[in-house]
């Protein structure tokens, strides 16, 4: 039965020195390529009314407020900065069979509390890996999506329980924060149906603002209901359902989270791939393109595919990177997907406008049951004006568990996220002190970034 007292266990368990190398580099890999993403939504509006918000609510000098010299309290820069890691989708995800969450959503909160803590990059690593392994043994085994329940649902468990690891909470005060943030912080499912809107990029900053916000009540006293998942009318009657879950302190599940290649919603990964690798193999006119048929599985043809709300009406960065046509159309045409792709004045150009409604979206039962045996697969059919067809399977991506990025590979996406605020010695610094976190303390990495 899983309890308080179960995470609380688990949370006091993990320890820097009995994690493998290889989870320590994974863990770290996360880091910065969190950070490098913040750095690309700096200048996003929808982030600026969060700054905006957090300056004149959340004063304080705790924690620096990313891309700034402004400080905040520790859960105003949680919110802010997870705005920025969270805000461009182009985070990374855990591909469970029946939830898809974001663990590094939870990473700058877990920052703003080292900062505030002067905790170590040990310490850090330490609770990123606490979030990591709860969130996707949450999302694996107790999803919430099909009842009506957003995933940020299980981010402010994670990340209250990755802050009260950097804050240092005893045992009985983790049963504590777990418990008031999994009460009291529970999102609905509409942020992500129908005509999307911005919310949907900032609705896991809010998670770990609350997060945070329960981390720190309970550290200084406060009681939390400790019965949160099997008591009477708690979370597993409510909001999940009965479930288990083996949480391990070597907290390997960050090895089955994957990290995105190009900037689209998780399940459009191998799908844009395959569509870019045509296009340029093929060489591609857009203009002689007939259709585009996208056989894809169950969860893809549900959020991204039209499943929950058409997909076709697209007018804004929120609606675009959660529309499969509009991401096929972009990624066909420019034969990449950037930023550039969720601009206002490139969504509304003629030419993806005309291509997006040429895209077909099918759900198959068979790439659904391959989808929930660890692959991501898509096959994609792009008709010509002569009738010839282009045809490309994909059962996996670059950055997909079983295609983890390389150092290499994390610090050029860092680069092209970054080199417009930074300069290549800054850029260097940063790169340098997250690879070697554990010789650092939280504030020389925080120190880099404003």
């Amino acid at each position: 039965m899983t309890t308080t007292d179960e995470i609380a266990g688990f949370v006091g368990s993990v320890a820097y020195d009995d994690l493998s190398e290889d989870v320590r580099e994974e863990l770290k890999k996360r880091v910065l390529d969190s950070v490098g993403i913040a750095v690309g939504a700096m200048d996003a509006d929808a982030t600026r009314v969060v700054r905006d918000t957090v300056e004149t609510t959340a004063a304080g000098d705790a924690a620096r407020l990313w891309g700034s010299d402004t400080r905040a309290s520790p859960t105003g820069a949680a919110m802010y900065n997870t705005s920025l890691t969270r805000y461009l989708d182009f985070m990374d995800s855990f591909l469970a069979p029946g939830e898809t969450p974001h663990p590094s959503d939870n990473i700058a909160s877990l920052v703003a509390c080292g900062e505030y803590t002067d905790a170590s990059g040990r310490d850090l690593i330490e609770a990123v890996g606490v979030a990591y392994e709860l969130q996707a043994e949450l999302a694996w085994n107790a999803p919430v999506r099909d009842k009506g329940w957003d995933h940020v649902t299980h981010t402010v468990i994670s990340a209250a329980a990755g802050a009260g690891k950097v804050l240092g909470l005893d045992h009985e005060q983790l049963r504590n924060a777990v418990g008031i943030a999994g009460t009291a912080h529970n999102a609905l499912r509409v942020t992500r149906t129908g005509g999307i809107n911005e919310w949907k990029g900032i609705a896991s900053a809010n998670a770990a603002r609350n997060a945070v916000y329960s981390a720190l009540l309970a550290a200084n006293g406060m009681e939390g209901p400790v019965n949160l998942f099997e008591g009477q009318k708690g979370w597993k009657q409510i909001v999940s359902g009965e479930f288990e879950v083996d949480l391990d302190p070597d907290c390997e599940r960050v090895f089955d989270t994957m990290t995105k290649r190009y900037v689209a919603e998780t399940y459009a990964q191998s799908a844009v791939e395959g569509v870019i690798e045509l296009a340029e193999t093929a060489d591609i006119d857009p203009k002689q393109v007939n259709s585009i048929h996208l056989d894809t599985f169950h969860g893809a043809k549900l959020i991204i595919g039209g499943g929950e709300g058409s997909r076709y009406e697209v007018e804004t960065k929120a609606q675009a990177d959660h529309s499969l046509p509009y991401m096929l159309a972009a990624a066909l045409i420019d034969r990449e997907l950037t930023n550039e792709a969720y601009d206002e004045e490139r969504i509304q150009r003629e030419d993806v406008q005309t291509l997006l409604r040429k895209v077909e979206v099918e759900e198959d039962d068979d790439l659904t049951e391959r989808f929930e045996n660890g692959e991501m697969p898509a096959v994609v059919d792009i008709e010509l004006g002569d009738d010839s067809t282009r045809h490309v399977e994909k059962d996996a991506f670059s950055g997909h568990p079983t295609q983890r990025m390389t150092w290499e590979q994390v610090e050029e996406k860092f680069g092209t996220m970054a080199r417009e605020r930074y300069d290549e010695s800054r850029r260097d610094e940063i790169v340098d002190v997250v690879r070697n976190l554990e010789d650092h303390d939280v504030t020389d990495l925080v120190a880099l970034l404003d």
